[in-house]
């Protein structure tokens, strides 16, 4: 439907960037518009990142509603079509996003399994603020069907829309919209072409004062929550910038946005609850799924955010960031795609330090998820420190087209660089750290380590004076 539609609004052919030649308003170009639909190399079956107009990746189903949902937020003015198919609608995820209903109005057409002689025009009011339509989905091959499908078909009279040889007639073609307008055009399904980089506070100012290493604590994710109190103040009026995660933003120490903006919140409150409002700048709500879905949808359409989360939990979105890294690598070679911001991860309460909730809070698997993908769409963080911390999301919150995985603790830690030095090493991505070193250029053994565990186990070892 979408294909149709925006050949017959599109001039020239955006279909799919391996055509050299447009596809015509013809029978030609008919011919050649099928024999490329569905077939190795040609157009896909299902939106994908060839299809203009298009911000969803087709394949693995349930995710449709929460695409559409992150692309409606922060856009007033924009209505998000939202087609849902049989197979969609029967996913536990799909279920889960009609919740978000109870944040806005949204449209859905589900297209359940039918035949002839089932009502295909029959639409009905859902419970929640959305509209349902039915209409047949897939026919049998026997004749009976196929003269019902004939009939389907010339009830809509191409005869007066086309002429003898396949061309839309140009007074029914001068309907169609023009510009940005077009189905295929619209820079909103082009997220790039909107995009606005971020204002950032420099980040050295929030730098935990650092004169030796190893002399004082503090937590990280804690003093990036002032970083990101900034961020959400200089951008509150681009309105481009969110902060997305399960029921955890005070617990993974971020809790300083509330200083600036609060959990966007629907519904009623009560004298009890706090850090509440419509106006909020926080989705929190316990579904990873749900919270991947809205962010990406808010990135493809041109906004910015971060994605905080336990690391144990995170697994649940495993193959909704496979799907995503899809998309990344293929509009890569599509001229017209514009670069996106990177989506962010921020996981925190992490394996090593999970003091209370235990072996139930544990995996930390997620980096092996990422590790096997190619670095060209994959960058993995592990900041050793708080000064660390805010040098990589200060980088992450800057790049496109990346996925950046960021892994840091939130419990109270030794620090080791002052932000300077931070900085340094952040540039470097592996340095070796002199003042933990005695080996004068020359050494004996090579230590080395990642991350503020690996800081932790490795300093003491690499005191000892007797190596047996």
């Amino acid at each position: 439907m979408q294909i149709s539609r925006i050949r017959l609004s599109d001039k020239t052919s955006r279909l799919h960037p391996r055509h050299v030649v447009p596809i015509e308003r013809s029978r030609n170009g008919l011919q050649r518009l099928f024999r490329q639909f569905s077939w190795p190399y040609g157009i896909p079956s299902h939106v994908a990142p060839e299809t203009p107009g298009s911000i969803h990746e087709g394949g693995e189903l349930g995710y449709s509603l929460a695409h559409a949902y992150g692309a409606a937020f922060d856009n007033p003015d924009l209505i998000v079509a939202c087609i849902i198919g049989d197979g969609e609608a029967e996913t536990g995820a799909l279920t889960r996003r009609l919740r978000s209903g109870r944040a806005g109005r949204w449209s859905c057409f589900e297209r359940p399994k039918a035949g002839p002689g089932r009502n295909s025009s029959t639409a009905s009011r859902s419970r929640e603020p959305g509209t349902l339509t039915r209409c047949p989905s897939r026919i049998s091959t026997s004749p009976r069907h196929l003269r019902a499908l004939e009939d389907w078909m010339k009830s809509y009279r191409p005869w007066e829309l086309f002429d003898q040889n396949g061309k839309l007639r140009e007074d029914i073609a001068a309907l169609a919209p023009t510009g940005h307008r077009r189905m295929g055009a619209n820079p909103h399904a082009n997220g790039g072409e909107l995009l606005e980089p971020l204002s950032l506070p420099r980040f050295h100012d929030y730098a935990v004062e650092v004169r030796t290493p190893g002399a004082i604590e503090a937590e990280a994710t804690r003093i990036l929550g002032k970083y990101l109190r900034d961020v959400m103040k200089l951008n509150a009026d681009k309105r481009n910038f969110r902060l997305f995660g399960p029921d955890e933003t005070a617990s993974n120490r971020l809790d300083a946005v509330y200083e600036t903006t609060a959990k966007e919140w629907m519904a009623a409150t009560e004298d009890v609850d706090v850090d509440l409002s419509p106006e909020g700048r926080v989705l929190e709500v316990l579904s990873e799924h749900l919270c991947q879905g809205w962010l990406e949808g808010y990135l493809l359409t041109g906004r910015h955010g971060l994605f905080s989360c336990y690391e144990a939990f995170i697994h649940i979105v495993d193959s909704m960031v496979n799907q995503h890294a899809k998309w990344l690598k293929v509009t890569r070679n599509i001229p017209w795609r514009k670069p996106i911001a990177s989506l962010n991860y921020l996981l925190t309460s992490h394996v090593w330090r999970q003091d209370h909730n235990g072996f139930s809070h544990q995996d930390p698997g997620f980096i092996d998820h990422l590790a096997n993908k190619k670095a060209e769409i994959v960058r993995i963080y592990l900041p050793p420190d708080a000064n660390c911390l805010l040098s990589v999301a200060d980088h992450c919150l800057r790049s496109l087209d990346y996925i950046n995985l960021i892994i840091a603790g939130k419990q109270r830690e030794w620090q080791w660089l002052d932000i300077e030095a931070a900085g340094r090493h952040c540039a470097l991505g592996a340095g070796v750290w002199e003042w933990a070193s005695n080996d004068a250029g020359d050494p004996d053994v090579v230590m080395a380590l990642a991350s503020r565990p690996g800081r932790l186990r490795g300093e003491p070892s690499a005191r000892l004076d007797y190596w047996p």
